[in-house]
């Protein structure tokens, strides 16, 4: 009888470990160590640590897009709410790591993209997967003229999602929800404004 397949037990420390020290600092023996599996389990999964983290990333966009379908698929909302609800929830699940710790994707893009071209890939592949739904909602809020239509759908899709993990990183500098609130209130108020 085989083995029983230990991989999503590793992935699943790979995930928490990463969040904790960072992708150059996490060793396949912390995660082994973390996952309770022999240091062969690895290797028999993931050609490498750069796959594994790759893995890693797929697992926690999974998360990701479900928590986006759970503010922007809001049909009780208007769309404009929807941006609101989705930043909302982020901050709360922020609050609820003490402010420390921040968005997995984001992290891994200042810290792994300039030295593995294949996360570079996968992260710029994650980013424009992200932005489609919230481009959608953008331009079903300007439809219904609850924003304002200086700029494209996409284009504001990419600057939400900029300059929220650049309050993100900021948050965690300062361990408190600051530059969080400061980015929902300027961004509502400027960029996503309801149309004069």
């Amino acid at each position: 009888m085989p083995k029983p397949s230990l991989k999503d037990a590793i992935l699943d420390a790979g995930l928490k470990v990463m969040f904790r020290t960072g992708y150059h600092g996490t060793s396949v023996r912390d995660v082994t160590a973390a996952a309770g599996a022999p240091q062969g389990s690895f290797t028999n999964h993931f050609r490498s640590k750069e796959a594994f983290a790759s893995e890693v990333l797929d697992r926690y966009f999974g998360i990701t897009r479900g928590l986006v379908a759970e503010a922007l698929d809001d049909a009780l909302l208007t769309p404009r709410a929807r941006l609101k609800r989705y930043l909302d929830i982020i901050t709360g699940r922020l609050e609820a790591d003490g402010f420390g710790r921040g968005c997995l994707i984001g992290d891994l893009s200042l810290e792994a993209s300039g030295s593995s071209e294949m996360l570079r890939t996968r992260l710029a592949e994650i980013f424009a997967a992200w932005r489609m739904p919230f481009a959608a909602c953008i331009a079903e809020a300007q439809m219904r003229n609850e924003i304002a239509s200086d700029f494209e759908p996409e284009d504001l899709a990419d600057f939400l999602l900029a300059s929220w993990q650049g309050a993100i990183l900021r948050m965690k500098v300062d361990r408190n929800p600051d530059a969080l609130e400061r980015f929902k209130s300027i961004a509502f108020q400027t960029v996503f404004r309801e149309p004069t």
